[in-house]
């Protein structure tokens, strides 16, 4: 489903030519008169601090802000650390906060000081894509037998991910549901040493992003068995010599259930925020997601750009979080 309309972009396109300090009517109500903080809810070096500098790259290049940007990293507590730093920044629309689905998922497996209603949304400009990974030398060809040496498998085949009760959890938990199998779970700090531990032979799969692996498939150390998507991804360059990420099919065709599964790239302002300022940034991050240096990066990272905004935005993370609370109850990680 496209959020954008073609009258959105065509205006978004032409305000992109323009001098920086030149915004929309409706946005000219505030802007920034100091340096703004990009507050990343991850450390130096990881997907969401990349996301964070190519924005502000991006607004750089392009003149889209009158002010200059900063970006900090304050990812201890799987984020926690950057929340609780933009609740106590309240109403100040020199803060942006970084984030994935962590904004409104962490609150029910973890004990921290701040709720997902404390911010206010801007906007979502990508979703990672997930994969199941195995090894090279692995002896399953597809995901279906993968699933079928899973279900044989005694003890349990282990699954790596990224973190306890996080995304790449809650998707194992989506597969043992969906093909009636069970693994051992083995949660790693980052989705790059759950990579590096399949390589080495510690774990038999993990569901990992494109861009945490792409290495890992160039030099034939793992291999993709399928990605959790409606379709399969758009043609692209080769990875490979023989191989691109549009030549892995769909989890669902190879009989694991699940059409989609991702994680989005979001941003938030601090509570007490105003409409005219969270105007603002819903206009910015629009036109940076039209830059070519942002189009560049979603290649270079395997995403897929969708801009979510407004009521929207409100109604992803509303069903995310219905749809995830019932997974997490299920599973005694509920902290409420």
């Amino acid at each position: 489903m496209r959020f954008a309309t073609l009258t959105r972009a065509t205006v978004a396109a032409a305000a992109l030519s323009m001098a920086g300090t030149m915004f929309p009517a409706w946005a000219q109500d505030w802007k920034p008169t100091r340096p703004v903080e990009f507050v990343v809810t991850s450390g130096a070096g990881g997907g969401t601090d990349v996301f964070a500098r190519t924005v502000q790259a991006a607004i750089a290049k392009h003149d889209l802000l009158p002010v200059s940007v900063v970006v900090t990293n304050k990812g201890a507590g799987s984020g926690a650390e950057g929340f609780v730093y933009g609740r106590g920044a309240r109403g100040d629309a020199h803060k942006v906060i970084f984030a994935t689905n962590n904004e409104w998922l962490l609150p029910l497996v973890a004990h921290v000081a701040f709720k997902q209603e404390d911010f206010a949304p801007v906007a979502i400009l990508a979703f990672d894509e997930f994969m199941l990974w195995v090894k090279a030398d692995a002896p399953y060809k597809t995901a279906a037998d993968f699933i079928a040496a899973a279900r044989a498998a005694n003890p349990p085949l282990r699954m790596g991910g990224s973190q306890p009760k996080d995304t790449d959890q809650t998707l194992t938990v989506l597969i043992q549901r969906a093909a009636n199998v069970r693994f051992t779970y083995v949660p790693f700090q980052g989705g790059g040493l759950a990579g590096t531990q399949l390589a080495g032979g510690h774990i038999d799969a993990n569901t990992n992003n494109p861009s945490e692996s792409i290495g890992g498939w160039r030099g034939g150390q793992v291999r993709p068995l399928c990605v959790f998507r409606a379709e399969p991804m758009p043609e692209s360059a080769k990875v490979t010599e023989t191989q691109g990420w549009h030549d892995v099919p769909t989890c669902a065709s190879q009989g694991i259930p699940i059409e989609q599964f991702n994680m989005p790239r979001s941003t938030f302002l601090p509570p007490g925020t105003t409409p005219a300022q969270q105007a603002f940034w819903v206009d910015v991050m629009r036109r940076v997601s039209e830059t070519p240096e942002f189009k560049d990066y979603i290649t270079r990272t395997s995403q897929s750009a969708r801009f979510v905004s407004g009521d929207a935005f409100r109604a992803h993370i509303r069903q995310e979080t219905e749809t995830s609370r019932e997974i997490f109850q299920a599973e005694g990680w509920l902290v409420d």
